[in-house]
């Protein structure tokens, strides 16, 4: 089964090579189960979010964040969380759509960074491994198509990018333009 995990077991052997298939909402009990029985594993768990890069004409798309109570009234690219059990591709790719009203095939994606981000607003404290796709092709014009999150959707110049720029992003896409393909952002040291 090329391309396919295949399912295994669980038990105590530190070998094994590959992890159990996950399908949707109906194994969350069965994971949850097996995180409690492999507690071996009990480290950082932190939250994955994509992001989309659509580049035309030296321009990328940006949306206008709003009614989000993160980073409002400053723009970030088409992204979010990943779902459990989605493969980070299908996430970029659902969340192009949802965002930016763009369809995009998952091998029109290519990676170009990862960042592990540490955020604390003082309510809470969160780690985030950020994942960045640009996308090759798309088909439709990229819109704002969540109107209730986003004030509107512009193309800007990444060489001249406006203040207002969610700050990890506008770090990842610095290093994106140096060809940095990993960073950090958010820690209290000199990485970040």
């Amino acid at each position: 089964m090329e391309g396919r995990m295949q399912n295994v077991s669980i038990s105590n052997d530190l070998n094994r090579t590959t992890p159990p298939r996950v399908r949707g909402p109906s194994s969350h009990k069965r994971q949850a189960k097996q995180m409690e029985f492999d507690s071996r594993y009990d480290s950082a768990r932190p939250y994955i979010a994509c992001f989309v890069i659509l580049r035309r004409d030296n321009k990328i798309a940006m949306v206008l964040r709003q009614n989000t109570g993160y980073m409002d009234g400053y723009y970030g690219l088409p992204a979010g969380k990943v779902e459990w059990g989605e493969v980070y591709t299908r996430a970029a790719v659902r969340e192009a759509r949802e965002e930016a009203g763009v369809r995009i095939e998952p091998e029109d994606l290519f990676f170009v960074h990862i960042a592990h981000r540490h955020g604390d607003d003082g309510k809470v404290s969160m780690d985030w491994v950020d994942v960045y796709f640009e996308a090759a092709k798309w088909s439709g014009e990229p819109f704002n198509a969540e109107p209730a999150k986003s004030e509107r959707l512009d193309w800007l110049n990444p060489d001249n990018l406006p203040k207002n720029i969610v700050p990890p992003q506008l770090a990842a896409l610095k290093n994106i333009a140096k060809g940095i393909p990993y960073g950090e952002f958010g820690w209290n040291d000199a990485n970040s």
